[in-house]
């Protein structure tokens, strides 16, 4: 007779298995073969974000380069934008000033005044002692103020902004070419200077000379002198880079956009990824910005001591205007982006803000004994569609408003706002809202 341990033992050992326990176990091996033969989940997981990240990287690289090259193909590749953007300079006061003493010195230059008045008719003295008499000093610095005033005079006027104007339409594509190294007439790029040939600004003041008692101005030759618009080393080496950038002017935002969607696509977390992507892109841009206001300083310091620095700056942000336009362009809808993409989520700090607003509105509407009835009802079930289409509408207000200050930029998230406000307030769904969390 055997124990009763061993008798249970052998049992246990002994009893077959149930059908239903082989089938699981069956199972259960099949699916740890096919786990073991493919890549385990974390190596792809890991793959995926090390691409997502990467072309995060490359959009945010490539966000400097697509606004200068936006800005060489729409800005200095199109006549109007490129007359848009210099026109004003005409009436500049550092501008006006440093054309008038460019002027008056290339006039002087030419004018030999004590020869000149020996050959000036007996019945002409008098008129031309008239318009010096008021003059002090020697002859020829009475001479130099007098053609001083009346340049000053012609460069306030409306016919000097036409003169410009139409000296910068022409010139257009003479900056092309000498930014590609041919250039010819009214601009030219000598070494490392772009200037702007004031011939015709000359040949109006010498007209003006005439008319005003000083007649001997008739005799003073055809003079072409140089207003300096752009001078530096960089200048040199945009040439090699200007054609192209003017070829990937079009495809370069593109490729930054592909990027960009790629790397949010490809991560894990996507919505954590298109907040670190508006970030990294308005970072870029911001990088740019950071460029351009050191470089101006930078470029200022090196002007030789023959040209103007007030009107160097003023020309110099003429040039950086439409950049710095597209530079707090990209920060502000990077900005917007990552803010909204924040709000959406589901996170402490998000669900308390947005309890907050939704609680602070409510508490209004209360107030006013405010109920949406069916409106309320459609509003509640289309909310997330209103405030998307709220956030594209400014976005799209903001990127086609034409050169959008930060005052502009500040109304159009202001009146966001209040439209967001208005959704929220009119959202009635009967239902009990979110409280901020403790």
């Amino acid at each position: 007779m055997k124990a009763d341990g061993e008798a249970d033992g052998e049992a246990d050992g002994d009893r077959p298995e149930s059908p239903e326990a082989g089938t699981e176990l069956a199972a259960l091996r099949a699916r740890v073969a096919a786990l073991e033969a493919r890549p385990p989940e974390r190596h792809r997981l890991r793959a995926r974000s090390f691409l997502a990240a990467l072309l995060i990287v490359v959009a945010a690289v490539l966000t400097p380069l697509s606004i200068v090259s936006t800005w060489a193909k729409n800005q200095l590749g199109d006549t109007d934008n490129y007359v848009a953007m210099m026109a004003p300079l005409a009436s500049d006061l550092d501008v006006q000033t440093a054309v008038t003493d460019r002027v008056t010195d290339a006039v002087m230059k030419h004018l030999d005044v004590k020869a000149l008045l020996a050959d000036v008719a007996p019945a002409d003295r008098p008129v031309v002692d008239k318009a010096l008499g008021r003059l002090s000093g020697p002859l020829t610095t009475g001479v130099s103020e007098f053609v001083h005033g009346t340049a000053e005079r012609f460069v306030a006027s409306d016919a000097f902004e036409t003169i410009w104007t139409d000296l910068n339409r022409t010139a257009q594509s003479a900056t092309l070419k000498a930014l590609t190294g041919s250039a010819s007439g009214a601009v030219k790029l000598s070494g490392n200077t772009v200037t702007l040939d004031l011939a015709p600004v000359i040949d109006r003041l010498k007209h003006d000379l005439v008319d005003r008692g000083l007649a001997i101005a008739a005799k003073i030759p055809e003079i072409h002198t140089d207003f300096t618009v752009l001078t530096s080393e960089s200048v040199g080496r945009a040439k090699k880079w200007f054609r192209a950038l003017q070829i990937i002017g079009f495809w370069l935002p593109l490729v930054t956009l592909a990027s960009a969607a790629g790397g949010v696509l490809l991560a894990v977390r996507r919505r954590r990824a298109l907040v670190t992507t508006a970030l990294a892109v308005a970072a870029g841009a911001a990088a740019l910005g950071l460029v351009v206001w050191v470089g101006r300083a930078f470029y200022l310091d090196s002007l030789p001591p023959e040209v103007s620095q007030p009107a160097a700056g003023s020309v110099f942000d003429a040039l950086a205007g439409p950049v710095r336009t597209l530079v707090r362009l990209v920060i502000t809808l990077g900005i917007v982006v990552a803010l909204a993409a924040w709000l959406i989520g589901d996170g402490r700090a998000a669900t308390r803000v947005k309890a907050m607003w939704g609680d602070g509105i409510g508490a209004v509407r209360d107030a006013a004994g405010f109920t949406g009835g069916p409106v309320g009802r459609w509003v509640h079930r289309t909310r997330a569609w209103l405030n998307w289409t709220v956030v594209v509408v400014a976005a799209a207000v903001l990127v086609a408003w034409d050169r959008p200050t930060g005052l502009v930029t500040v109304w159009i998230a202001l009146f966001a706002l209040f439209a967001l406000a208005v959704v929220e307030f009119l959202d009635d769904g009967g239902g009990p809202r979110p409280v901020a969390p403790g």
